[in-house]
């Protein structure tokens, strides 16, 4: 099954049982404390803190995701800032058994996967806050893959660290790590769950593309491992406690599941190839960029990574109403826009290449998401103006950072090189890199205040203030 199939599979799954099927939410939350929507269920937290949902008790959804923090990681098989969130939830209906077993049906009959290739794990409890291991949640796996012939051992792990350790013995299976890898709250783990707060155990599914795909580095092969052998393709949250202003957590009167799956892992799954590039929402877009480049994907894969992600995160950020600016959502945005543009030159792209992209867009997501054809002139003229804006610079401050090579650049020099040219300061820092140039331990505060006293200089010129000042 492809991306498109799968998604469409498990929304239709949803709906046979129960679940209302609600429209995505925008990129751009209501929430002012944070950017970006960057999970499926933020747009829900209200209604997993305990206030009541109209729509219902089931609720199912596909919700693309964008998380800026990302930026710097992608270039490998696996990142990206943008991805979709299959999601369903249960506000006081369902619990446990309901959710594993349709989960595994999902992978297992539904998309196809191997269930020897499923690798699952649980929480491992916690003796000083008297919370048991999640024994419920690992005997209904182990009862799942017995439904297909598997004996599915238990290992009670702990700490990453510790698998990394011991690696996996036997035929285990199900694994139970510690709050830093199976707990959710809003807090990050167990010890900061913020009180009266909803919280529990998760159960996390890992698909194991094989031996061959662990880099030992990581130590030795185990479901939470970064070694490459497993991936995340979904994870189950189930809020059973909550936090009592004493600091100890109390069984919860309205359960809750949470869950979340990553579509294009899931896709690189049913694939059986570990690079989620390699699916079907993204390796068109790695056909156009070979063929303007003249690339092989195979031969140089980072680069062609980082500008269809970039390109396809900045594409979403606009059908969502995000434009190029200096600041907040705006200047994330010019910076993958003018990142991508920077990638393409280590590989011979010099040339224009948004609108061919942008157009593969629209064709990839017009079933799923109308809004992208409906919105496509708009979208398409804001990424070409960017496009356009920063190559005109472009060619000026690479030559201006050139001249740093063998030396060393000073906050100040960053600061020019964005204010003079719009080089985003991350980006100075990259190129940087890749010409050898030093940057100042100081550089920092060195662009700080270069950056301060550029906004002293427009408030005595100009009532315009600071709007036009980059960040």
């Amino acid at each position: 099954m492809d991306a498109d199939e799968i998604r469409s599979a498990f929304l239709s799954l949803m709906e046979s049982t129960g679940h209302e099927r609600i429209q995505r939410s925008s990129l751009v939350p209501t929430d002012p404390t944070t950017l970006f929507t960057g999970s499926g269920m933020q747009a829900l937290l209200p209604h997993l803190l305990g206030e009541p949902d109209p729509r219902g008790t089931r609720l199912a959804d596909s919700q693309p995701c964008f998380r800026a923090q990302d930026i710097g990681e992608v270039g490998d098989a696996r990142h990206t800032t943008f991805f979709e969130m299959l999601g369903n939830w249960s506000l006081g209906d369902y619990f446990k058994q309901h959710q594993i077993d349709t989960f595994f049906r999902f992978l297992t009959d539904v998309v196809g996967l191997d269930p020897h290739r499923l690798y699952v794990t649980c929480f491992i409890g916690d003796s000083d806050n008297n919370i048991p291991r999640d024994d419920e949640a690992a005997l209904i796996w182990q009862t799942a893959f017995a439904s297909r012939g598997i004996d599915a051992g238990i290992a009670a792990i702990g700490s990453a660290a510790a698998g990394d350790a011991r690696g996996i013995v036997g035929n285990e299976r199900i694994f139970f790590y510690d709050s830093d890898e199976n707990w959710w709250s809003r807090g990050g783990n167990l010890s900061s769950t913020p009180v009266g707060d909803p919280c529990g155990p998760d159960s996390e599914v890992f698909y194991d593309f094989g031996p061959q795909h662990h880099d030992p580095r990581h130590g030795l092969a185990h479901p939470a491992s970064d070694g490459g052998r497993f991936l995340e393709i979904g994870n189950q949250v189930f809020m059973q406690y909550r936090r009592e202003e004493d600091g100890t957590f109390s069984p919860l009167a309205r359960r809750i599941v949470d869950f979340g799956g990553g579509l294009e892992r899931i896709a690189a799954a049913a694939l059986g190839v570990p690079d989620v590039y390699a699916v079907s929402v993204l390796a068109p877009l790695l056909r156009i960029v070979e063929e303007l480049s003249d690339t092989s994907y195979a031969v140089d894969p980072g680069p062609m990574r980082v500008i269809v992600d970039h390109v396809r995160g900045a594409y979403f950020l606009a059908v969502d109403g995000v434009r190029p600016a200096n600041k907040e959502r705006g200047y994330v945005m010019r910076r993958l826009i003018r990142r991508a543009i920077t990638t393409a030159r280590t590989i011979g792209l010099r040339d224009e290449f948004f609108a061919p992209l942008v157009a593969e867009l629209g064709v990839l997501y017009a079933r799923a998401y109308p809004e992208t054809v409906e919105r496509g002139d708009e979208i398409l003229g804001s990424l070409l103006r960017e496009e356009k804006t920063f190559r005109r610079s472009l060619e000026g401050g690479l030559r201006a950072l050139k001249q740093f090579e063998g030396g060393t650049l000073t906050g100040a020099d960053i600061f020019m090189l964005s204010d003079t040219f719009g080089f985003p300061r991350e980006i100075t820092i990259e190129e940087s890199r890749k010409l050898n140039i030093d940057l100042s331990q100081d550089w920092e505060l060195g662009y700080r205040g270069a950056l301060r006293q550029q906004r002293e200089r427009s408030r005595g010129s100009s009532k315009l203030g600071t709007k036009n000042a980059p960040q």
